[in-house]
């Protein structure tokens, strides 16, 4: 298993488990979102670029060599083959993501496996929040960021953008509050308006591409102040 530096769909999947029920929040696109910071780490390395047709669509291409890390090659190499549309490496790519980011995250301490039984008899297996206490500060950052005004990292713009794109952001409360301001500046870093040292506009723009798709998504509802 790879452990070295921990990847953005790492930390957003991270991000997205909730301690408390040991639920992860929008499971229901959860692929779309995992799929979407693989691709946005990609294009930070310089891995890959997004460019778009005369038709309007986003199209991924393959660039450079290929990474060293499983997860991240992977998706190198399915774009290596063919450049393809963003929607469409999301749907192929994503649905195989949760569960080797989960043995990750588990491997790292930052997530573990608690075993019970239910009856006295069915065999249960509940997460909860590791010791690492990583989560924690990845949470603290994103707060930094959409709360206090915190000019972001483009890591962190990418990471709090996804959640917002997932339409899981109000699950997040109180860890991060809910409110008008904060859905503000979550929608100014969907759209690639980061303002962070480092974060170029190819990146940044190709990145609110992917979020653009992935929101397009979500039922309009859970981004709305509820």
């Amino acid at each position: 298993m790879d452990l070295t530096a921990p990847t953005l769909a790492e930390d957003l999947l991270l991000v997205l488990f909730q301690p408390d029920s040991g639920a992860i929040a929008g499971e229901n696109t959860l692929h779309y979102v995992l799929a979407g910071a693989v691709l946005a780490e990609l294009t930070f390395n310089e891995s890959v670029a997004t460019t778009t047709t005369r038709a309007g669509s986003a199209i991924v291409e393959a660039e450079g060599t290929a990474p060293s890390d499983e997860i991240l090659r992977s998706a190198w190499d399915y774009a290596a083959d063919t450049p393809r549309v963003v929607q469409a490496m999301l749907v192929a790519i994503g649905p195989a993501l949760r569960q080797p980011l989960l043995e990750r995250l588990i491997a790292r301490g930052d997530i573990r496996e608690e075993n019970g039984k239910v009856l006295g008899m069915l065999k249960t297996t509940t997460l909860k929040d590791g010791e690492s206490g990583r989560r924690s500060g990845l949470i603290g950052e994103v707060r930094n960021v959409l709360v206090d005004g915190v000019g972001p990292t483009p890591r962190v713009a990418a990471l709090a953008a996804l959640i917002w794109g997932s339409g899981t952001l109000h699950q997040l409360d109180p860890e991060i509050p809910w409110s008008p301001a904060v859905i503000t500046r979550a929608q100014e870093l969907e759209r690639g308006n980061w303002s962070a040292e480092g974060a170029t506009q190819a990146v940044a723009r190709a990145t609110a591409e992917m979020i653009g798709i992935i929101a397009a998504s979500v039922p309009p509802q859970n981004k709305e102040l509820g």
